[in-house]
């Protein structure tokens, strides 16, 4: 038996706001959407360029409830979701400059972002 990561989910209040905010930010970009029949709900799948051509890449799923108004309780935040990136420093001015940076530990080499919904996402540098 072999399992592999396929997504990880998180729920969204704006669908567009956090859509705009993962293709800017992390170069994210719909690979596909399940539109429910009564537009109760939308479920979009980010991904980057090669999550499109391999079939085990990992997806970030956005689910957008049409009914919820109240923010998501997000508790301490202390899970997250991680991102590699081969040009550490540029990543670390574009996030700086669009003022997203959250949390830095420079002993680790690492930082992390927030997300319009104030989801963390750790970057790390390719090593």
């Amino acid at each position: 038996m072999k399992f592999s990561a396929y997504h990880s989910c998180i729920t969204v209040l704006n669908l567009e706001q956090s859509m705009k905010f993962y293709e800017e930010a992390l170069d994210l970009k719909e690979i596909r959407r399940i539109d429910a029949e009564d537009g109760s709900f939308t479920i979009v799948f980010l991904g980057s360029e090669s999550s499109q051509d391999q079939q085990e890449a990992m997806l970030l799923e956005l689910t957008w409830y049409r009914d919820r108004k109240e923010s998501y309780n997000l508790g301490d935040n202390e899970i997250h979701i991680g991102f590699k990136v081969d040009d550490y420093e540029s990543a670390y001015k574009k996030h700086k400059e669009m003022g997203v940076i959250c949390f830095e530990n420079s002993d680790l080499g690492i930082y992390f972002i927030s997300d319009p919904d104030g989801y963390w996402m750790e970057v790390v540098p390719t090593r």
